[in-house]
């Protein structure tokens, strides 16, 4: 079996696959699946027939995260508590980009996952990657007429759900520091200063972790003791630290040095509105090494 090779426009445009595939799925393992699947399907086709090579790796890769993605809803339905999708370490500098940073933000692939499958395909490939209607319509399997209704649909399914942020990412950072300092010192109060008072905690344990909470926390005392209470209990071994997780300012949960959990925020109106803690260790994997994705 062939491996992909520089100047290979597979290896060209791995970084768009992947953050396509990602963006499709939540998950970076399946996403890394996808792209093995597509280099396959993409290695047995006879080159001198493509005349866009971008377009057609889209279309191997959307197909392929369509298969994973109707297997892995049905996964889902069976997983233990909340589901939060898979974080990844990100460079400060894909914040630059605006659309693309809230397209891999947790929040955003935590609203994506309320959307079907063809929907969620439509929605990515239009909305982040402004793909031709043609050419996703080739790529889901449906006419343009359709793929065009998908989209308005999605479109207006996501702008009902997605977070009311206009925070720019130092002001995050600033609160997160802030969040950092008070988890660290114990501080009640100084949590209550940053969390807004309905603010909503997420916590992904898959089952597996103790003390992950099984169903969100709301308000912002309640919230404050629940985490002042694990700080506590972890008798000083657990450290909260700042990190760059999906393109936003987020937090790194050390306990005796391992890597016990990923914290993303979303801040609206200078406070933390929305807390989404990704504990559950078959997805912490991919935190130590920074993820190219692009667009």
């Amino acid at each position: 079996m062939s491996t992909p090779v520089p100047g290979d426009p597979f290896v060209a445009h791995r970084n768009l696959l992947f953050t396509v595939a990602y963006e499709m799925l939540g998950s970076a393992a399946d996403a890394e699946d996808v792209l093995q699947e597509s280099w396959l399907r993409w290695s047995a086709v006879d080159r001198d027939t493509v005349r866009d090579p971008r377009a057609y790796l889209v279309r191997i890769v959307t197909r392929q995260a369509l298969n994973h993605l109707r297997t892995a809803s049905r996964r889902r339905e069976e997983y233990v508590g909340e589901w939060l999708p898979e974080p990844l370490l990100t460079s400060p500098d894909v914040a630059d980009d605006v659309e693309l940073a809230e397209s891999v933000s947790i929040a955003m692939l935590t609203v994506l996952e309320t959307l079907g499958p063809a929907e969620r395909a439509v929605f990515v490939l239009r909305e982040v990657f402004d793909v031709p209607y043609d050419e996703i319509a080739d790529a889901v399997g449906k006419s343009p007429a359709a793929v065009r209704q998908i989209a308005h649909r999605a479109k207006d399914h996501v702008a009902a759900r997605r977070p009311a942020v206009s925070v720019v990412p130092s002001e995050q950072e600033q609160i997160v520091e802030r969040l950092v300092a008070a988890l660290n010192r114990g501080d009640i109060q100084g949590l209550m200063d940053v969390l807004a008072p309905d603010v909503v905690s997420v916590a992904d344990g898959g089952g597996k972790v103790h003390g992950a909470a099984p169903h969100p926390i709301v308000g912002a005392l309640r919230l404050a003791r629940y985490l002042i209470g694990g700080m506590k209990r972890s008798a000083g071994a657990l450290v909260a630290s700042p990190t760059w997780v999906n393109a936003q300012p987020g937090i790194r949960m050390e306990l005796d040095g391992q890597l016990v959990a990923v914290v993303s925020i979303t801040v609206v109106d200078g406070r933390v509105a929305q807390i989404y803690s990704i504990a559950n260790p078959d997805k912490l994997s991919r935190v130590d090494a920074e993820a190219a994705v692009a667009r």
